[in-house]
């Protein structure tokens, strides 16, 4: 099931971040800030937290209001391989729609490989990458921003 989540998950989501982190997935510093759980859908499996998805606007502009971006996404360690990822990528993606966007962009690490394959198969596209732009553990790492285009004419992703 999935549903958009409240208040009372957020120690559940911080653990679930805690459990999914890795330093070549995550800056540190992003590591440690309270979650917040507005923009955030999440999947429950047996009474369990097994992935989730934020979704938010761009920025703050008025020219770019037709934009959303998928702002985080995790899956608890427990419930991997089990298409948790990809239903609630669709998920952001029907979200998205519903809410009038006509375009979702995210970024990920250029090294993420398993997160750039998922987030291919459901649709997105690079559209660039800004090399060597976070230092991780002592090595420069990609950024990579993904888009899917949302409008009638673009993505088939499943809505």
């Amino acid at each position: 099931m999935i549903r958009p989540a409240t208040p009372d998950d957020e120690p559940e989501l911080r653990v679930l971040d805690h459990a999914s982190w890795a330093w070549e997935n995550t800056p540190v510093e992003l590591r440690d800030k309270p979650f917040d759980t507005d923009g955030v859908l999440v999947e429950v499996i047996d009474g369990q937290i097994a992935g989730y998805v934020k979704l938010g606007e761009l920025w703050p502009l008025p020219s770019v209001e037709h934009v959303r971006e998928l702002k985080g996404l995790a899956v608890h360690p427990d419930f991997r391989r089990r298409g948790v990822g990809r239903t609630l990528i669709d998920a952001a993606i029907a979200h998205a729609r519903a809410a009038g966007a006509h375009k979702l962009t995210l970024r990920v690490l250029g090294h993420n490989a398993p997160a750039r394959d998922l987030y291919a198969t459901c649709g997105f596209e690079v559209e660039g990458v800004l090399r060597d732009l976070f230092l991780l553990e002592g090595r420069y790492v990609d950024d990579v921003l993904m888009s899917i285009d949302l409008t009638d004419g673009g993505s088939s992703a499943s809505t």
